[in-house]
């Protein structure tokens, strides 16, 4: 009996969320399609794109090059040196005297972080304060920007009257221990923040993205500008929930190749990387942590059990929760190289999220903070600097 009723309520909301992630993710638009190739027009809004950096010599040239050969008409960069120890000023420098022929790019430079604030938000506010734009799009200094992805972008943002709008990143460098864990990954976010209600007022969904945040000048001023997230480790989510909470205008889009984001060519990069993101997620708190991790065990590891020890028809309800699965990685095989097969290496997928979260709380536990670029930053001001909700 009890594997009856594990399995119906498995498969009622498997079956339940797949439903509402085939019908949702219809409804967002994607700016790489012909319909948004559009020109802009000769009063286009100036943009100020934000892009801080320490220690980011490995990516920086790339991605700044990118963004000074835009197509948009009207927009500067804004590149922040935020204390970096390595070649990342003097390759700064290197861009905008050989590539930047339009002078776009501005670059500035902070000596000391203040008490009180975590490098990225107080990088970020930095540069804002010196912005000439009508929007600021902040965004990280690995990414590479296609030349028509801003225009692009603001052509949805003017059209649908963003406050702010958040563009996808196309992942590169596949490997296939990286398809495993972000196939967990995506599934996570998904189903954690619903990008298809993001823009439904009604809704406590929210989405921000360090790729691309775009944000109205007045929305970002509003909501108390980098100041109000002095303290957040994920600053780019958190910038998204503000949006939400005082009731602004949300979008986000796909945009297939128009943002490339590297992220690590393997899983153990990718862990690394958030280790200082996934306790701050679960507000540094541990029993949310360790419940957290359960239902993640739980939801995605029993259909594969109750497949295989439950006895006779009460195999069918766990059979559905993994077609639902399966259905799930189907959909991602169509704009990412996750091929459906990665389903049967759906259980080490969340075995590695679960991994990730654990590790990351034990480090911070350990560390009493947060060491990130050199930085430590105390436990127990994050938990102080947290966006409540």
């Amino acid at each position: 009996m009890i594997w009856w009723c594990l399995g119906i309520l498995l498969a009622v909301l498997w079956v339940w969320r797949v439903a509402d992630a085939a019908i949702g993710m219809r409804t967002i638009s994607d700016i790489a399609s012909p319909a948004w190739d559009r020109p802009a027009p000769a009063n286009a809004p100036r943009v100020s794109i934000i892009v801080p950096a320490r220690d980011e010599e490995a990516e920086i040239e790339s991605a700044l090059r990118s963004m000074v050969q835009l197509d948009y008409p009207n927009y500067e960069v804004i590149t922040v040196n935020d204390r970096s120890t390595d070649r990342t000023p003097q390759i700064m420098e290197h861009v905008a005297h050989e590539h930047d022929s339009q002078h776009r790019l501005k670059i500035i430079k902070i000596d000391r972080l203040p008490d009180g604030w975590l490098g990225k938000p107080h990088a970020m506010w930095t540069a804002a304060k010196q912005a000439s734009g009508e929007y600021f799009l902040f965004t990280d200094a690995d990414i590479v920007f296609h030349p028509e992805v801003l225009r692009r972008a603001m052509a949805y943002a003017v059209q649908s009257d963003a406050d702010h709008l958040v563009v996808f990143p196309t992942h590169v460098d596949w490997s296939v221990s990286k398809k495993v864990i972000l196939a967990g990954f995506n599934m996570l976010f998904v189903f954690g923040h619903r990008p298809w209600k993001t823009a439904d007022p009604k809704s406590r969904d929210h989405i921000g993205v360090g790729a691309f945040n775009l944000v109205r000048r007045e929305a970002y001023e509003k909501v108390g500008t980098f100041e109000a997230l002095k303290m957040e480790i994920i600053e780019d989510m958190r910038l998204g929930k503000l949006i939400k909470d005082n009731e602004l205008k949300q979008r986000n889009v796909l945009g297939k190749d128009l943002l490339l984001l590297p992220w690590g060519s393997g899983a153990i990069h990718i862990i690394n990387n958030l280790t200082k993101n996934f306790f701050a997620l679960m507000h540094f708190k541990i029993r949310r942590t360790v419940g957290f991790c359960f239902l993640l065990l739980f939801f995605n590891i029993t259909p594969f059990l109750g497949v295989w020890f439950a006895q006779g028809w009460a195999k069918l309800p766990f059979a559905v929760s993994l077609l639902s699965i399966f259905c799930l990685y189907l959909g991602m095989s169509w704009n990412t190289p996750i091929w459906p097969q990665y389903f049967f290496l759906h259980p080490i997928s969340t075995g590695m999220l679960v991994y990730t979260m654990m590790v990351s709380m034990l480090t911070t536990l350990r560390h009493n903070g947060v060491i990130w670029r050199g930085t430590h930053y105390p436990l127990s001001e994050l938990r102080k600097g947290l966006v409540k909700g």
